[in-house]
Formats: structure tokens, C-alpha cells, sequence
């Protein structure tokens, strides 16, 4: 990923748009990323806690495209509803987690 790249990713259990803080190479384990959260249609902005450290692994998809703006991003169209059926994935394999854990307390 190169710098100012956007993607999708999980940060903290939730799903998120980053954005690559630093150039990374295709090795990298760990990559330094600024994180957005949905503010409106196609609208994010940087999170309570806008730079965080992430696994390589937990990067859900890497857009063509990059910003070099670090407060506010606009997503195209077709990137956003990636981002609202990535996001509606994740709750419900969440959701399928808290089921199956209620369900062995019983």
C-alpha cells in the first residue's frame, strides 16, 4: 500500500475506512493507517482515534485510488456500497458469535 491509499479494514472489531499512513511493502505484518468513521452518504471522517498500527490481515479490500487530505474522505459510489455490504457482513458474523455463545450458557 502506498501512502494515502484507502481501504477497508476491521480496527478494533469494527469495520472501518483507512487510509495508508506510510508507504508499506506487500511483506509488512503491521501497517500504520489513519481510520475514518461514516459521518453520512459517502462521507467519513477521522475517528476518535485517528491513527492506529494493524495486521496485514485484517485489510478487507484496497480501493485504486488515494487522498492526500487526512480529515475527510469522500467515497465514490461504488466504494461506499463495498463498504456498507463489507459492514453489514461483519455485524452479522458478529451477531452469529453472540448467538452461539448465549446459546452454550444456557
Amino acid at each position: 500500500m502506498n501512502h494515502g491509499t484507502i481501504a477497508i479494514a476491521v480496527v478494533q472489531h469494527q469495520v472501518m475506512i483507512i487510509q495508508a499512513a506510510r508507504s508499506h511493502d506487500s511483506g509488512d505484518r503491521w501497517l500504520d493507517v489513519c481510520t475514518y468513521t461514516p459521518f453520512g452518504d459517502h462521507l467519513f471522517l477521522a475517528s476518535s482515534v485517528p491513527h492506529a498500527r494493524i495486521a496485514s490481515s485484517d485489510v478487507l479490500i484496497v480501493f485504486p485510488f488515494h487522498t492526500a487530505t487526512t480529515d475527510m474522505i469522500d467515497l465514490p459510489v461504488q466504494a461506499y456500497q463495498k463498504f456498507l455490504q463489507l459492514n453489514a457482513k461483519h455485524q452479522k458474523k458478529q451477531e452469529n458469535l453472540w448467538r452461539g455463545w448465549k446459546a452454550r450458557l444456557r
